[in-house]
């Protein structure tokens, strides 16, 4: 195994490294002891690593439990199955469940152990990289409904999360692309230097080396400046709204797609759409938009919303979305490279027709 980091957030800790997942047993053991383990996977992941967590954690008391793989499965339907197959399974309050898999798997994981029982512990194991660096971290747990992503959910944090970046080794180079996504939004919204250690990385993905210290490196600090964010507003109430950045329009744009579209793509296609707002409306400087789009092309990423989705479609779904108040959708925009806009509690309300102009 190779170097392991630790990021610490308040009542728990991001442990990151090459082969980490082999100390699985001695980090939940430590961190979510239980008479009873629930592993929570996908049909991808599953076949995978479930067998070496369960073995891990001890065979006689730990259940695996797999669901479909993809967006679509992220629903209160499978969220109700889940919750009364652990209830047939004879799993009480002394159990903690393990989210094995992706973005999907972690919020749905999540959002059953918040409601199983009133709530109890649970451990992010992700297997994506948009889920190492963004989707297990800080405690956001939900599902989707037919009008937009996320509606349904709750605030739970994980009691630890566990970041094997080995078995990265097995993620498509399309879902490894789309959680450099993720890491860009990081750069534009926190740091500009690390945007561009991103952008060096992303330029050559096809011959990306997942086991060099150069790719730990953006992992690690990806992870950290979520968690800075994550440590100085846990549940969303303001500077935390700055991780949605590219969320507004990407959640629409997502939807519209019926979810054919991943979740990387789609925040890619939001943050060249929402830097180019900010620059329209004054609050970012001029040449941000532009920074954004080269970044996102560098890395292969979309630019623009497809052209099956229309713009009133994408302008109507962005009213549907969590952050949108008073009939307004609202926007976390960059004033430059690295620093967001504080104006309005981090979180600018915009006029319709200043988006339509932006997404036609």
């Amino acid at each position: 195994m190779t170097e392991t980091r630790a990021i610490a957030l308040p009542t728990y800790r991001v442990s990151v490294g090459a082969g980490i997942m082999n100390r699985i047993g001695e980090i939940v053991n430590e961190a979510a002891p239980a008479y009873r383990y629930a592993v929570i996977t996908d049909a991808n992941v599953g076949p995978h690593y479930a067998r070496q967590v369960a073995t891990a954690l001890g065979a006689n008391r730990t259940s695996v439990f797999t669901i479909a793989a993809g967006e679509v499965q992220k629903t209160r339907d499978t969220w109700s199955r889940l919750t009364d197959e652990l209830l047939v399974s004879g799993f009480a309050r002394d159990s903690t469940i393990i989210a094995l898999g992706g973005g999907v798997v972690g919020d749905l994981g999540g959002f059953v152990a918040a409601t199983f029982m009133r709530g109890i512990p649970y451990v992010q194991v992700p297997t994506s990289l948009l889920a190492m660096i963004d989707a297990s971290i800080g405690g956001k747990t939900g599902v989707d409904t037919p009008t937009g992503k996320n509606l349904v959910g709750a605030f739970h944090q994980p009691a630890a999360v566990i970041a094997d970046t080995a078995v990265l080794a097995t993620l498509s180079l399309e879902h490894l692309r789309a959680g450099f996504a993720e890491a860009i939004k990081h750069g534009v919204i926190a740091d500009a230097s690390y945007l561009r250690n991103v952008e060096f990385l992303a330029a050559d993905l096809d011959r990306l080396d997942i086991a060099s210290d150069a790719f730990l490196d953006v992992v690690a600090r990806s992870i950290e400046i979520k968690a800075d964010v994550v440590r100085r507003d846990e549940r969303e109430g303001g500077i935390r709204k700055i991780l949605n950045f590219g969320h507004t329009i990407g959640h629409a744009v997502e939807l519209c797609s019926r979810y054919t579209l991943l979740h990387g793509d789609a925040v890619a296609i939001g943050m060249v759409y929402e830097a180019q707002l900010a620059e329209r409306i004054g609050v970012a400087e001029h040449g941000t938009a532009e920074r954004v789009r080269e970044v996102v092309r560098v890395a292969g990423l979309p630019e623009a919303r497809p052209s099956s989705i229309g713009l009133d479609e994408t302008l109507r779904a962005t009213h549907g979305d969590k952050k949108a108040r008073a009939g307004r959708a609202e926007y976390a925009l960059p004033r430059r490279i690295g620093e967001m806009s504080a104006e309005r509690g981090w979180s600018v309300p915009v006029d319709d027709n200043e988006v339509r102009a932006v997404l036609a």
